[in-house]
C-alpha cells in the first residue's frame, strides 16, 4: 500500500439511495436531481437553480434571465448618459426590473426611455465611492465585517455585529456617516478552500491525498483510501487548517473511505493536475482494460499509464482487499487515496502497488463505484463544465423530466416519487441518456406492498422505450445508469 506517515488520498461517488414501501400507500423516502424541463435557452440547470435558490416560479426565472441580460446592457450607457448626476442602477423584485437613480429629477425621463424605472435620490455614485474610499484607508475593528457601496440605499453599507464600534470607525476615517448605513452581522467572513483530487491532507502525523469530492445528502467531502484513516479521525488539509472527519472507512476487504468537511471547504469538482493544470471531473465512466489513465497524488503529483485488469485481488501484508483495478501508472507512498481519472471521468482512489516513479511500478485503485453505493454518496462534477446539458430526445410527452446520474446510480421519476392512475390504459415512456452510456428504463407498480417491475427497457444502448397497457393504481419509472454517467431526460405519458 502507499499509506505512509506522510499521505493519503480520497475519491468520490454518487448514488440516490431509496426505500421499498412496506405499507398499503407507495411511498418514497428520497429524492433525485430531476426537475421539470423548462424552455431550451436559457439553459435549463440555470433556470432550475434560480427558481429553487430564490424561491420564485420558473416563468419568474426566465423573465428575470431575459431582464437581466437587457439591464445589464443598459446600465452603463445610462451612467454615460447622466455622468456626474448618475447615482447607480440595480434590479428589483422576483423578475428583476432595472431601477436606475440620479439627483435631478430632469433625468427621469432619460431613464425611463432605457426601460428602467427612475429613482430620484441625495448623493451621486460617486460621491459614494468617496465615503467607501474613505473607509478603505481606516483599519476596522474585528467587529466590523464588510463595507460596500449600496445604490439602492444610496449609502455605504457596513456589515458589523457592534454597531456602536462600527460608527466610531466610521467617524475616524472621517468620512460623512450621514451616508454609512449599518446593518448587523453575525458571522465574521472567512476564506474557502477547495477540495481538489491529488491535494495532500493530513491525520496526525499521516499524509495521504485527496480523491474526488463527494456529497451525501447536503454534506460535503471527499472519498480517500480506507488505509488512511478509521472513523472519528480529524484531518487537515494541505494548508494545515482544520478540513474533516472520517465517517466511511473499510480496511481491509475494502480501500475506501469517505471524509465529511466542514464549512471552510469548496467542493468545485476538480482533480489537481499538477504539471496538467487543473483538470474537470464530469462522471464516472468505467475505463475498460488497456484505456489510459491518470494518477494524482501530492508525493509524485501526475503520472499516467494503462489500466491493465479490472476487479483483482491484491494480498496487502495488512490485509486482502478484493475488487481493485491494476494499472502500469506508478505511484509512491503518500500517494494513497489520490484520484485516479481517465479523460474527465473519475476512475478511484489510489491504494497501494510495488515499484515506485523512477524506475516504473504497478498501482491498484479502489474503484469509486462502490463507496457511491455504499456511502449514499454522489460525485461532485465541475461547475466548469460540469455534466453536459440534458438531452432532448424525449419532447412531446405529457410529463418530461430531467436528472444526472453516475454509473451505478438510480433515480425515481416523477420527482423521486410516484403518479397514480384512475384508469386503465397505456403507459409511454422515453429515455433520452448521453451517447455512450448504457441506461436501463423501468415501469414499476405499487401491488400493495412492494414495487413490482411491469415493463422494461434495458437494451445494450443509452436512450430506451417502454410501453404498457395497465390498470388502475401507482406507478413510477426507475432510470439506472448501468455504466457511463450524464444527464438525461425521461419523457412519459399515463393514461
Amino acid at each position: 500500500m502507499l499509506r505512509t506517515p506522510a499521505l493519503i488520498a480520497i475519491s468520490i461517488g454518487a448514488l440516490v439511495m431509496t426505500a421499498t414501501p412496506a405499507v398499503a400507500t407507495p411511498t418514497t423516502t428520497t429524492t433525485t436531481t430531476a426537475t421539470t424541463t423548462a424552455t431550451a435557452e436559457p439553459p435549463k440547470g440555470v433556470i432550475d437553480a434560480i427558481e429553487r435558490d430564490l424561491g420564485i416560479s420558473e416563468r419568474q426565472a426566465v423573465a428575470r434571465m431575459a431582464n437581466e441580460a437587457r439591464g445589464n446592457q443598459a446600465a452603463p450607457a445610462l451612467a454615460k448618459q447622466l455622468g456626474d448626476r448618475y447615482a447607480g442602477a440595480w434590479f428589483e423584485g422576483p423578475e428583476s426590473k432595472l431601477v436606475a437613480a440620479s439627483v435631478k429629477q430632469s433625468d427621469a425621463a432619460a431613464i425611463k426611455s432605457s426601460g428602467a424605472e427612475a429613482r430620484i435620490v441625495t448623493r451621486t455614485l460617486a460621491q459614494l465611492t468617496a465615503v467607501k474610499d474613505g473607509l478603505d484607508k481606516a483599519a476596522p475593528p474585528d467587529t466590523v465585517h464588510s463595507w460596500s457601496v449600496s445604490p439602492a440605499d444610496n449609502a455605504v453599507v457596513v456589515q458589523a455585529a457592534d454597531q456602536d464600534a462600527a460608527l466610531a470607525w466610521a467617524k475616524s476615517a472621517g468620512v460623512d456617516t450621514g451616508a454609512v448605513k449599518f446593518a448587523d452581522s453575525a458571522d465574521r467572513p472567512k476564506l474557502l478552500y477547495d477540495i481538489r483530487g491529488g491535494d495532500a491532507y493530513y491525520i496526525s502525523s499521516s499524509r495521504c491525498s485527496v480523491g474526488f469530492a463527494a456529497r451525501r445528502g447536503t454534506q460535503v467531502g471527499f472519498t480517500t483510501a480506507g488505509h488512511c484513516g478509521s472513523n472519528g479521525q480529524s484531518t487537515t488539509g494541505y494548508n494545515r487548517v482544520a478540513q474533516g472527519t472520517f465517517q466511511i472507512s473499510s480496511f481491509p476487504g475494502n480501500d475506501y473511505a469517505w471524509v465529511a468537511t466542514n464549512a471552510d471547504w469548496t467542493a468545485p469538482g476538480v482533480v489537481n493536475g499538477y504539471s496538467a493544470g487543473i483538470l474537470p471531473v464530469r462522471g464516472a465512466s468505467v475505463t475498460q482494460p488497456g484505456g489510459s489513465v491518470c494518477r494524482s497524488g501530492s508525493t509524485t503529483q501526475w503520472h499516467c499509464g494503462t489500466v491493465q485488469a479490472l476487479n483483482s485481488t491484491v494480498n496487502y501484508p495488512q490485509g486482502t482487499v478484493s475488487g481493485l483495478t491494476r494499472t502500469s501508472v506508478c505511484a509512491e507512498p503518500g500517494d494513497s487515496g489520490g484520484a485516479f481519472i481517465s479523460g474527465d471521468q473519475a476512475q478511484g482512489m489510489t491504494s497501494g502497488g510495488s515499484g515506485n516513479c523512477s524506475i516504473g511500478g504497478t498501482t491498484y485503485f479502489q474503484p469509486i463505484g462502490e463507496i457511491i453505493s455504499v456511502g449514499g454518496l454522489t460525485l461532485v462534477t465541475s461547475d466548469g463544465g460540469g455534466d453536459p446539458d440534458p438531452p432532448t430526445g424525449c419532447q412531446g410527452y405529457q410529463s418530461t423530466h430531467t436528472g444526472s446520474l453516475s454509473s451505478g446510480q438510480n433515480a425515481y421519476q416523477p420527482n423521486g416519487s410516484y403518479y397514480q392512475t384512475t384508469t386503465s390504459g397505456t403507459h409511454a415512456a422515453c429515455l433520452d441518456a448521453p451517447d455512450g452510456t448504457d441506461f436501463d428504463l423501468y415501469l414499476q407498480r405499487w401491488n400493495g406492498f412492494s414495487w413490482s417491475t411491469v415493463a422494461q427497457g434495458i437494451t445494450p444502448g443509452a436512450d430506451e422505450t417502454v410501453t404498457y397497457n395497465g390498470s388502475a393504481g401507482y406507478y413510477r419509472y426507475r432510470v439506472h445508469a448501468y455504466s457511463g454517467s450524464g444527464s438525461y431526460t425521461l419523457g412519459f405519458n399515463r393514461p
